[in-house]
C-alpha cells in the first residue's frame, strides 16, 4: 500500500502543499506558483485522496493544518529540499564546479566567527562556492527546513522549534552593553554599573524575533526594570554600529560577537554589567534526517578548528 502511494505522489502535489502552508492561504499560494486557486485546490484534494487523510482545513480565513498535515509538512519539505540540492549539484557538475554551500548565521556569528571559518574552508575545499546570509534565527531556521540553506549557525531555539533539526554546540555567547570608547559612561563606571543610570541614555534593544530578546526581557524583569523611555529596537548591525559610534552615543544591548572586532580595535567598550544570565549556546543547526555531505563535513571541520583557535587566543 505504501509503495503504491509513493508512485502516485507527484512533484506538483508536494509543491502545492508546501507553498500553501508557507503562504497561509490558497490565494497567496496561487499567486506565488502562478496557478489558479481551483488548480491549487484540486491538487491538494488529489494529494489527500492519495494519502487517505485530511491534511488541512480550508476556509476564507486561510488554512489550518491537521495533526496529519503537520507531520507530513516536515517530510514534504525535506523531500523538496533534497531534490533542490540534487539539481544544484547536477548544475554544478555540468559547469565543472562544486555544488554551492549555503550558510545562514546570526549577525554575531557572521561578524565574528565566520570570516575565519570561510577562509579555512576555502583551503579545504577551494572549488566550492560559499554564500553566507545573516538574519533572525526564526527566518533562518525556516529556510533551513525548506532547503534554501544547508546549515545555520546560531542559538538553539525553544524545544518546540527544534523538531527535525540537530544542534551541535560550539560555544556559549555573551550579551553585552556596548558603548563607544568615548561614551560618558565608559569611564564613569569603573565597577559594576547601576542599571538605573542607563535610563537617560538612548538604548538599542533587540526586537521581537531576535534570538536574544527573551533573555534580555527576562534580565530586566528580574532586575525590576520596565520599559526604557529612550528605547529603540533594531536588528541591523550597521544601524546599531552607526548609532553607537555616532552622535547618538547609544548603549547597544547586543550579542558580543557582533561588536567583538570593534572592542578589539578599541572603538567600543562594554559596561561593567553582569550579564551571565543572558548567555546562551551557539552551535550548528542542520536537518537531522540528512547525512552530511563531504562538503558539509569539511565546513564543520573548519568551524571546529576556527573555534578551537579562537579559544586558544
Amino acid at each position: 500500500m505504501e509503495s503504491n502511494k509513493l508512485r502516485q505522489i507527484k512533484m506538483r502535489h508536494l509543491s502545492a502543499f508546501v507553498e500553501t502552508v508557507r503562504c497561509g492561504s490558497l490565494k497567496a499560494a496561487s499567486e506565488r506558483t502562478f496557478l489558479t486557486q481551483p488548480a491549487i485546490s484540486k491538487t491538494l484534494k488529489d494529494l489527500e485522496t492519495i494519502l487517505e487523510v485530511a491534511l488541512m482545513h480550508r476556509d476564507r480565513g486561510g488554512i489550518e493544518l491537521t495533526r496529519e498535515g503537520a507531520v507530513f509538512q516536515h517530510f514534504a519539505e525535506q523531500s523538496l529540499a533534497a531534490l533542490s540540492h540534487g539539481l544544484a549539484s547536477l548544475d554544478a557538475l555540468s559547469a565543472g564546479t562544486s555544488s554551492p554551500l549555503r550558510i545562514g548565521a546570526l549577525p554575531s556569528v557572521a561578524a565574528d566567527l565566520l570570516p575565519d571559518v570561510v577562509l579555512r574552508f576555502s583551503e579545504l575545499s577551494p572549488a566550492t562556492p560559499v554564500t553566507v546570509e545573516d538574519g533572525r534565527i526564526g527566518a533562518l531556521v525556516d529556510r533551513l527546513r525548506s532547503g534554501d540553506l544547508d546549515l545555520v549557525i546560531g542559538r538553539m531555539g525553544r524545544p518546540e522549534t527544534m523538531t527535525g533539526l540537530s544542534f551541535t554546540q560550539l560555544y556559549s555567547e555573551q550579551v553585552v552593553f556596548a558603548v563607544a570608547a568615548d561614551h560618558p559612561l565608559a569611564h564613569a563606571m569603573a565597577h559594576e554599573c547601576n542599571l538605573d543610570a542607563l535610563g537617560s541614555h538612548r538604548i538599542l534593544y533587540p526586537p521581537k524575533g531576535a534570538a536574544i530578546r527573551p533573555l534580555v526581557d527576562r534580565f530586566f524583569i528580574t532586575n525590576g526594570i520596565g520599559d526604557w523611555p529612550n528605547r529603540l529596537e533594531t536588528v541591523s548591525s550597521s544601524f546599531g554600529r552607526a548609532m553607537t559610534l555616532g552622535p547618538a552615543a547609544a548603549i547597544w544591548i547586543i550579542s558580543k560577537g557582533v561588536v567583538a572586532r570593534d572592542i578589539q580595535a578599541g572603538r567600543m567598550v562594554t559596561l561593567p554589567i553582569d550579564t551571565k544570565t543572558m548567555a546562551g549556546p551557539v552551535g550548528i543547526l542542520a536537518r537531522s534526517e540528512e547525512d552530511p555531505t563531504p562538503t558539509i563535513r569539511l565546513f564543520r571541520q573548519a568551524l571546529l578548528e576556527s573555534r578551537k583557535s579562537a579559544e586558544m587566543r
